[in-house]
């Protein structure tokens, strides 16, 4: 997740209820979120009481609960995102019930990952595998900010584009992060080589998904990050939401909730769509999609699903907007792309004797993935190559958490985007950012640290800096005085609504107080001057415990969820 959440570590309790917020309503507040100074906005948020209440909803198709066992709850007028179901409601008998067939569904429809404890599940597929960690229902969300997340997808996927086409931009952006962070300077140096050469990308493809909390006291749905590589978990957010739907369908006599209200989910489908377009696109019905992997991934059959709905869907493309043959999908390391890859003349990619006409990085996106320079040689090579890249370097440097906060400062998002209506959406989902050369924020942060985060160039999860930690490097940065404050960004910590869930982690359901993060995908295909395809492509719900600041679901700290529109 990578989220921008308060953890009660930091807050006395869960319950306590504290000043009220400053902020303004949401409609004085959306241009000037990202703006004024951090004293105006980071004040304290408290939670309300953790009571779970059913919201009153507008939809006559939501039914009270009926069964005995969940009983039906108070409802609330006040425009808050409540659980549906609490979960302390529903007893024993049921909760097994729901867990066992949960568990029987995840098996028979391949909502799996590799076991942890099991070395070889990361490598031979079939080998020591078990249930995605999931939430046993879905959690609720307001229909309307859907809509809005929704609604900004395709805008974000134009912007990352156009910054990508703006390699001055780029380098200035990043100008002291690339002094300060040698992961970033890596991926500067090829970016600066592809500048050099004139490099340059006809056919572009992104496969993005913008992360958001939903912020308790404004009511307001605030970006967390926009991911440009390796946008995980299409394959199996899609089945979470038919398990979802599936348990409902079941158990309709137990929760009276409608199926209906969880949104439709075809991220996998459109992202093999756009692949499978992207080869199209490249014209050479011999190559192939590659897809680049770390040696050891237990989230394999996430990625396996995209591979598998190519094949099912593009068996052979009779289509006249196809070539007419079989999509082929490939899975390698960097470290073998080293080994195995070559550049023919005309720009071509061949990787063990098959040309490849489209990059898929599900790696590179860590150090960590670059263990030696064996690994640097491949993304060059790649970069180098003629193949569509998703992402380019370009649109992978788009994604940084600096860029990020370069976007959200006065006017610049006007540099690149013409229309109004466009940019005030965007700029109403911006949280506050800020570099740590703001004199000011850097102060109030250290005053305050519990009302900030501090972020580094880093995707994955686990990398970000909460509370006291805040405090402790800020100082330390401030007493070095090495430039290395470059390196991080701060962001506006977000306060999202507290609710009850049932998480599921091996085989055992947990009753929880939880927090969640939605995640948007969206996905564009640019060739030359025509954009063949920019759209929202499905979403990604992830839950976890509140007390847990960071929030990524392969990295173990949340459970895969969907949404139920209130």
């Amino acid at each position: 997740m990578g989220s921008a959440y308060t953890s009660p570590s930091i807050l006395q309790s869960s319950t306590t209820c504290l000043a009220p917020s400053p902020f303004q309503s949401q409609e004085s507040q959306s241009n000037s979120l990202n703006f004024c100074s951090a004293t105006r906005f980071l004040e304290p948020h408290f939670h309300k009481s953790s009571k779970i209440l059913i919201p009153k909803s507008p939809f006559s198709v939501i039914s009270p609960l009926k069964c005995a066992k969940v009983h039906r709850m108070q409802t609330q007028v006040e425009d808050s995102v409540k659980p549906i179901v609490d979960p302390h409601d529903i007893d024993s008998k049921l909760l097994q019930k729901l867990a066992y067939d949960a568990l029987v569904w995840c098996s028979l429809n391949g909502l799996l990952v590799g076991d942890r404890n099991s070395k070889r599940s990361g490598t031979v597929p079939g080998v020591d595998m078990v249930h995605a960690p999931v939430a046993l229902l879905p959690m609720s969300f307001p229909e309307s900010h859907w809509k809005q997340s929704c609604e900004v997808a395709p805008i974000f996927n134009e912007l990352v584009d156009r910054v990508s086409q703006d390699g001055e931009f780029l380098q200035q952006s990043l100008s002291r992060t690339k002094k300060a962070d040698p992961f970033t300077s890596r991926l500067l140096e090829i970016h600066s080589k592809m500048l050099e050469i004139n490099k340059i990308e006809e056919i572009r493809l992104g496969l993005h998904r913008s992360d958001y909390m939903l912020d308790e006291q404004t009511k307001l749905l605030l970006q967390i990050e926009l991911n440009t590589i390796s946008s995980s978990f299409s394959g199996l957010s899609c089945l979470v939401s038919e398990l979802h739907r599936s348990l409902l369908q079941q158990y309709r006599e137990d929760i009276a909730l409608d199926p209906n209200r969880i949104p439709t989910n075809n991220a996998a489908n459109q992202f093999a769509e756009a692949l499978a377009k992207a080869w199209n696109e490249y014209g050479d019905p011999r190559a192939v999609i590659l897809f680049v992997v770390q040696a050891e991934e237990r989230n394999m059959y996430d990625q396996h699903w995209l591979s598998a709905s190519l094949r099912e869907r593009y068996p052979t493309l009779n289509d006249k907007s196809y070539n007419t043959h079989q999509v082929t999908t490939i899975r390698k390391t960097l470290a073998e792309i080293d080994a195995l890859g070559e550049l023919q003349q005309d720009g071509t990619l061949v990787v063990d004797g098959q040309a490849v006409a489209v990059i898929y990085f599900r790696a590179g996106y860590a150090p960590s993935d670059y263990h030696s320079e064996s690994e640097w040689r491949a993304r060059l090579l790649m970069e180098q190559s003629r193949a569509v890249k998703c992402p380019s370097i370009s649109y992978h440097l788009a994604g940084t958490k600096k860029i990020q906060q370069e976007l959200a400062k006065p006017n610049v998002l006007e540099r690149f985007l013409e229309n109004k209506d466009d940019i005030a959406k965007l700029r109403k989902c911006f949280a506050g950012l800020w570099s740590l050369d703001e004199s000011d924020t850097v102060k109030d942060a250290i005053e305050r640290p519990g009302l900030y985060v501090m972020k580094p160039q880093r995707e994955g999860g686990g990398n970000n800096i909460y509370g006291e930690d805040v405090k402790e490097a800020l100082l330390k940065l401030q007493k070095e005085g090495t430039g290395s404050d470059a390196a991080y960004i701060l962001m506006q910590r977000i306060f999202p609504n507290i609710s009850h869930s049932i998480l599921m982690r091996e085989g055992i359901p947990h009753k929880e107080q939880t927090i969640s993060e939605l995640g948007v995908y969206g996905s564009y295909l640019r060739n030359k001057d025509e954009v063949l395809i920019n759209e929202q492509a499905g979403y990604l719900m992830r839950t976890k415990v509140s007390s847990s600041n960071e929030g990524g679901v392969a990295a173990g700290f949340a459970v895969l969820d969907s949404i139920y529109l209130v």
